[in-house]
């Protein structure tokens, strides 16, 4: 390779190299956040469970930064048929069994009550009666669908907990902009809470690690192209 030539392919790999390091400390700066954020989830999974947020004025950026945050709220279950969303869960294939529920606070709340097999029925017991004590995690509305197939409400079937979506084909008005995980209720009677799973990629070291390799490789061979080349007379 002639002069010219390699000394502009050793500036492209100068460039790459720059271009791999400052990809592999925004992995390391990915790292840090990722653990600060599983650090504050861990905290708001076991810490006493709080009021839930009014919905008035909350925005989708103020419910993502809430999420899986405990909360306690009394009110009611209403009345009429559940929704089922398409869930997989530790017990196998089934529905999340999705309920309003109006707090004495004057707004209503979407709550998954917890799974179901597909074949289960409803029996007398599944919903609470009366003036009951909520607790749960905070989860975010999931829109769209899911399990690679898009919600279908005219049809009322639902592939993830789309919270407006929900509230529009059923008609339940306006709703809170989020929806509770419940707790696991005492006994064997009805859905199964208590089954979120908080799981959180964490594959920003080896990425970063790729990336900083990448740049030892780019480097290398600019110093290869760029290092004098020897005649055949020496």
């Amino acid at each position: 390779m002639r002069r010219p030539a390699r000394t502009g392919a050793a500036l492209v790999l100068l460039a790459l190299v720059l271009v791999f390091v400052a990809l592999g400390v925004w992995q390391v700066q990915r790292r840090a956040w990722k653990h600060a954020l599983i650090a504050t989830v861990e905290g708001r999974v076991h810490a006493a469970p709080v009021a839930p947020p009014a919905p008035d004025n909350l925005a989708p950026a103020a419910v993502a930064d809430l999420a899986y945050l405990r909360i306690s709220v009394r009110g009611r279950y209403r009345s009429g048929p559940d929704i089922l969303a398409r869930a997989v869960s530790d017990l196998g294939a089934g529905y999340w069994v999705m309920t309003p529920f109006d707090t004495d606070t004057g707004y209503t709340i979407l709550v998954n009550r917890g799974f179901v097999a597909q074949d289960a029925k409803p029996r007398a017991g599944w919903r609470p009666a009366g003036s009951v004590v909520l607790t749960g995690l905070l989860r975010p509305s999931e829109p769209g669908g899911g399990f690679l197939r898009a919600n279908d409400p005219a049809a009322g079937r639902w592939y993830s907990r789309d919270v407006a979506a929900i509230a529009r084909a059923v008609k339940l008005g306006p709703v809170a902009p989020y929806f509770v995980d419940a707790d696991r209720l005492p006994g064997g009677d009805g859905p199964v809470g208590g089954l979120t799973v908080i799981r959180f990629s964490d594959n920003h070291a080896v990425y970063a690690l790729t990336w900083f390799v990448m740049a030892l490789m780019s480097a290398f061979g600019a110093w290869r192209l760029l290092r004098p080349v020897r005649s055949l007379a020496d």
